[in-house]
């Protein structure tokens, strides 16, 4: 799962999107640093990814990617499946991807000078650029996926990934929608034990 999924993953709960968000920039315990809000949407980002990476549907996703992008096979995974929840938003939250993305813009923003160098380095071009909202189309995709594809150390041919995903599209889209809901009915646990704490 890419940004979308897990800002969306974290409900309406300012913290746990905040967190969540920021969590790939946070490593081990440093996750102690924030407030015990954002550290939840911290330790939630893990879970999910958790989930994913050993759920037998992303399995199959990747070892169908995996000839082509080899190691960045999870990648380039991840941007499609944010892709398809892009283009069928509605279905799962109350407001369109536009506005969504508007509001989440503003809170990261909002909050900004406390977030970790990473991500004030990234994030306003990802607000400009209005990554978000472009995972709706393949062209954004292709977008996104070209642009990591700069910044690796290895050949990763994912700028070539856009392709594949309008070639298959269906199969990925089958994935996403076999595979999602029972991401969202897992998160929904691990959100209730985490609030607990």
């Amino acid at each position: 799962m890419n940004y979308l999924a897990h800002l969306y993953l974290s409900g309406n709960n300012e913290e746990l999107m905040l967190g969540n968000f920021i969590a790939d920039a946070v490593k081990g315990k440093q996750a102690a640093n924030y407030s015990s809000g954002i550290a939840r949407g911290i330790y939630l980002h893990r879970f999910i990814d958790s989930f994913t990476d050993t759920h037998p549907i992303v399995a199959e996703t990747k070892a169908r990617l995996r000839e082509k992008y080899k190691k960045y096979a999870p990648v380039v995974a991840d941007l499609f499946y944010d892709h398809f929840l892009a283009t069928s938003f509605e279905q799962y939250a109350n407001e369109t991807l536009e506005s969504y993305t508007d509001r989440t813009y503003s809170l990261i923003n909002s909050y900004l000078p406390a977030l970790p160098a990473k991500v004030q380095h990234f994030f306003p071009y990802m607000k400009e650029q209005n990554w978000l909202l472009g995972y709706a189309e393949i062209e954004g995709i292709s977008r996104a996926l070209t642009g990591l594809s700069r910044r690796t150390s290895f050949e990763s041919n994912m700028e070539t990934a856009g392709e594949e995903l309008a070639l298959n599209y269906s199969l990925y889209q089958q994935d996403f929608e076999a595979f999602f809901p029972e991401l969202v009915i897992y998160v929904e646990g691990v959100k209730t034990e985490l609030l607990k704490r």
